[in-house]
This record gives structure tokens, sequence and C-alpha cells, in this order.
């Protein structure tokens, strides 16, 4: 190839792959937020009415992205998690603090705790997109399903072997076995510490996501794949498993 001839070829490719767009694939680069609220006891109420006449709203006015709202389905967990997303990781702090700062906030914020605050504490996660693994949030049809947030707790160093074999290996043995990959996320963790693999699932309902994950791990593919994959050593520490069902004005359902 001629000098000349590279150089076409490569503004090809970087003016947006016009000949080859396998090569120019657009990278997902929003930051995403898990939020998980506590609330005192006999509040939860409260705060689903304040999400749902006024805060998903200002969210959007604020030019935040309202991915899912979740509800666990463990009644005894007074809890509230939700998603969202930013255009990128530097504008979170500015589209928060114009969300936090809005007077209408403000104003609800006053009003729904004129009877006692609703929260005891706040659980905060940022995560971004694992590239191998997710191009962007699946579009499910619509139907009756709950969530599993899977959060995957890995022994130094391993991050490389799980994204290995969740690429190659395990997105496919899930489906397999009647499991719907919606979404796959590494956490941002302070001080740049070694991410966490987080993860949804879609599933028809608990027993059917267990009953699903019975016959994954009693799949011998499954347990070659697992056994080569953790030759040089394990690769998990832990695993954290949530069931959700979503809220009526959760975009994810």
């Amino acid at each position: 190839m001629t000098y000349s001839l590279f150089l076409r070829w490569l503004l090809v490719i970087l003016i947006g792959g016009i000949a080859y767009p396998a090569l120019a694939q657009k990278t997902d680069s929003r930051y995403f937020e898990m939020r998980t609220y506590h609330c005192h006891e006999g509040k939860r109420p409260d705060l689903i009415k304040r999400f749902q006449d006024h805060t998903v709203k200002l969210f959007e006015k604020s030019g935040i992205e309202n991915i899912a709202y979740f509800l666990p389905v463990d009644e005894s967990n007074n809890t509230l998690t939700f998603i969202l997303a930013y255009p990128n990781r530097e504008s979170r702090d500015r589209l928060w603090n114009t969300f936090a700062n809005d007077p209408e906030w403000k104003a609800v914020f006053k009003q729904s705790e004129a009877n006692g605050p609703l929260l005891t504490k706040i659980d905060q996660t940022f995560m971004t997109l694992a590239p191998e693994l997710s191009s962007g949030i699946a579009k499910l049809p619509s139907e009756e399903r709950i969530f599993e947030l899977r959060t995957y707790f890995l022994h130094p160093g391993r991050v490389d072997a799980i994204n290995a074999r969740f690429r190659d290996h395990t997105r496919a043995l899930f489906e397999r076995h009647g499991m719907t990959n919606v979404v796959y996320w590494y956490t941002v963790e302070p001080d740049n510490a070694q991410p966490k693999l987080v993860y949804l699932l879609a599933h028809k309902g608990v027993e059917e996501a267990k009953n699903s994950f019975d016959k994954f791990r009693d799949d011998p593919d499954w347990k070659r794949v697992r056994d080569a994959s953790e030759v040089s050593g394990p690769i998990v520490e832990r695993i954290e498993s949530k069931y959700f069902k979503t809220l009526p004005f959760s975009p994810l359902k």
C-alpha cells in the first residue's frame, strides 16, 4: 500500500467508518449512578409518591437520565433502589448540583418531609458499562418479569479473567438456561481501587431464576469453563444477589 492510499484508508476509518463500519462502533460513555434509599418505617410510600409525582421529572429537567426504579422482592427490605445516567463522568456533579439547587426540588423536598425525614441512609455506587459485555441496556419485550442484580467481588488482579469468562462463555450459557442478559457494568471505586462486576439479569420470577441457576451450575460446559478459567487461581471472592421488581414509572420494566 502506498503512503497516499494508507492516508485515505485511515481517513475513512477516523471520519466514521463509512467503508468499515465494524471498526467505528460508537462507545457508550454514559456514567451511571445506582442509589439505594433506606427508609424510615412507614415512609417508603411517601418516597415513592415523591419520585412518581416530582423527582423523576426534575431529574429529566436537570439533564439526568432515568434508567430504572426498583423495589426489592423481599417485602421486609424497606428500601428503594434506582439507577441514573449522566452523559459522562465529568457532567455528573454539575447536573446533580443543578437538580439539588432547583427551587422546585427544594420546595418538593421540604413539603414531603413536613412530618419527618423519609430516609435513614443512602448507598451510592458509580459505574460504567463493561464495553466487551454490554453495548448498552437491552431492549426487553413488554411482559411480567423480575430482575436480579448481581455484584461480584473479585480477588486481586482478576478483572481480566472474569471479563474474559463472561465475554466468551457465561453470557451465552445464561441465555441457554432461560436467563436474559440486560446490562453489565464495572464499578468506579475511590482511589482507583479494583472494580466490582455488577450486572442485571431478567427472569420470569424468583423460582424460575433459582431453577435457571441450578441448571446453569450443573451444565457440563459451565463446569469446564469454570475449571479452565481458574487454573491460575480463583476469580470471584463472593457474590451478592438481590431480586427486584420495577415500579410503574421505571423506564426499564
